[in-house]
Order: structure tokens, then C-alpha cells, then sequence
């Protein structure tokens, strides 16, 4: 199956969303390219763009996972990243640790990523912060940070155009994803509420989800995808109707769903049920009656 390919589709007068296969579910995502005046900037360079990648002065990063970056061979230009995800950017070996996988699963993780996503180490990749303008002349794209799917996880507010590129916060029926090493729950609960206080015109969202126009659209897909959380959290009190450890939460299982295998759900598992326990803990919606074992309250 070929893996390249994509749809142009314009907003604004500078800004072109590129529409990967399967609408950019994963493994592809959509990618932006933003067009000024004196430069062209590219954000997330997808799977679909290898080996037909439009050209760019300057590309973006906004989180270091693999569907994001599988184009970035293509461009000698300079890569940028946000400083907490930098280390990943700059090695697929530190990308991999984020998995947090056993050793085993590691390893083929790695061969898969420079195999089927092209991913090689940017060592020259330099960091950006909250706030961080790139200037391409006539048009700007300031960096957002919006950490909890990774620590460095970003957005990108695109001006004049009112072009909000929301990355992974991607508004789709699985929900929020915070099961990495260096995820959190906390924070992606920030994030979104931060992302729904930027006016902008579009929200552009990296998979299936696309482009959404307007707050007011934005801000009800946005409710509902959160909504995910609270079913998680609702899910797991009900399973905690007589004391669970973490393990017997993470077999009955938060975010995936049964028929899903692979070496990465029990881990993913893990740490979302012990960041789920953690915030229940705290609200005194949960106690640890024993220890390593919780129970509702």
C-alpha cells in the first residue's frame, strides 16, 4: 500500500492544511504549511509527505511521536521543537524510552520507527518555548504550549489568518491521550481549557477530526472530548466497588478497547490508571485501603 500522498486544502490567505491518507488517521496526520512572505514554514511533516514533501525553509515539530515527524528526512532545513521534547526530536533511542516498553517491544518499537516512519536522529534540532514567534514575513506563527499528551506537546496560533493548528489535542472519539512516560492528565486538562481561550477562525486538529471553524464549534467538540476523561474516571469507580490494584485496573482497561493487542497497552494502562487513581485519590473520590489496592469512596 503506498503510504504518500495528500490533498492541499487553503485557509486563510498563507495557510494550507495537507490531508493524509485515511484523513489523516493514524498512522498518518495532517501536516500545515504556512506560506509568508519571505519564508515557508511546515508543521509535523506526516508519513504522507515522505518522499513528496513540498518545499520549506523552517520546519515545526509539535510533539515528538512518530506519525509527526515521519517526513522530517525529507527537509535539510532547521527543525525546531519545543525544549521538553527536544531530547526525542534529536534521537529515535530517547523517543523510544518515552514508550516506556519492555525491552523486548523496545526494540522492534525502534526498527519499526526507522523502517515503516523513516525516523533518524536530528542532533542539530534546535528548542522554541511558550510564546516563541516565527516570523516568515506578512505572517507569524507563535507557539502555544499545550503539554500532557507529551511534555512539549504544542499548538500554533497562525496570524492573520486566525488559525489555531491544535495538533493532538485531535477532538476524536478515543479521547486524550496521556499514557507516555512523560504524559499527564493534570496538564492535558490545562491544555484544553488554555486552546479554548484562543480566539481564533479554525482549529486544525491532526487527524480524522480536520479543521473546525469557528469557538463556538470548537469549544462543543472539545466538551465532548473530554467528556472521555470523565467516563474514564467513572468507569474506574465502578469498577472499584471492592479494592483493585493497578494491575487488575489496567486489565479491565481504560482506553483500549478489548480487541486490542500489542506489547504498548498494558503499559499505557498502567500509567493512566495510576494517573486516574492519583487525581480520585486526591479528590477524596478514592482511597487506598491497603496497601497497592484502592477502593471507591
Amino acid at each position: 500500500m503506498p503510504t504518500t500522498g495528500y490533498t492541499e486544502i487553503g485557509y486563510g490567505g498563507g495557510v494550507t492544511v495537507l490531508v493524509g491518507r485515511e484523513r489523516g488517521a493514524y498512522p498518518y496526520a495532517r501536516s500545515v504549511l504556512v506560506r509568508g512572505a519571505a519564508e515557508t514554514l511546515v508543521i509535523d511533516p506526516s508519513l504522507s509527505l515522505a518522499g513528496a514533501a513540498p518545499p520549506a525553509d523552517v520546519v515545526l515539530v509539535s510533539h515528538a511521536h512518530e506519525d509527526h515527524m515521519a517526513a522530517l528526512g525529507d527537509y535539510e532545513a532547521p527543525v525546531h521543537a519545543h525544549v521538553r521534547d527536544l531530547a526525542a526530536v534529536r534521537s529515535r533511542a530517547v523517543m523510544v524510552d518515552g514508550y516506556g516498553l519492555p525491552p523486548e517491544a523496545a526494540e522492534h518499537t525502534d526498527v519499526m520507527l526507522r523502517d515503516r516512519f523513516h525516523i533518524q536522529d536530528r542532533p542539530e534540532a534546535t528548542g522554541f518555548e511558550d510564546g516563541t514567534v516565527f516570523d516568515l514575513g506578512g505572517r507569524t506563527v507563535t507557539v502555544v504550549h499545550l503539554p500532557g499528551h507529551t511534555a512539549g506537546h504544542c499548538g500554533f496560533l497562525i496570524e492573520p489568518d486566525g488559525f489555531l493548528h491544535v495538533a493532538d489535542i485531535d477532538l476524536t472519539s478515543f479521547g486524550p491521550y496521556y499514557g507516555d512516560v512523560g504524559s499527564s492528565l493534570t496538564d492535558f486538562e490545562a491544555s484544553m481549557r488554555r486552546c479554548a481561550d484562543v480566539e481564533a477562525r479554525w482549529y486544525g486538529t491532526a487527524h480524522q477530526k480536520g479543521v473546525v471553524e469557528g469557538a463556538a464549534a470548537f469549544a462543543e467538540r472539545l466538551d465532548a472530548f473530554a467528556g472521555v476523561m470523565a467516563a474514564r474516571d467513572e468507569t474506574l469507580l465502578a469498577f472499584l466497588t471492592e479494592p483493585r490494584s493497578v494491575e487488575e485496573i489496567a486489565r479491565r482497561r481504560l482506553v483500549y478497547r478489548a480487541h486490542v493487542e500489542g506489547p504498548h497497552v498494558l503499559p499505557v494502562e498502567r500509567r493512566t490508571a495510576v494517573r486516574h487513581l492519583d487525581r480520585l485519590v486526591g479528590a477524596g473520590r478514592v482511597a487506598e485501603v491497603e496497601p497497592g489496592r484502592f477502593r471507591a469512596v
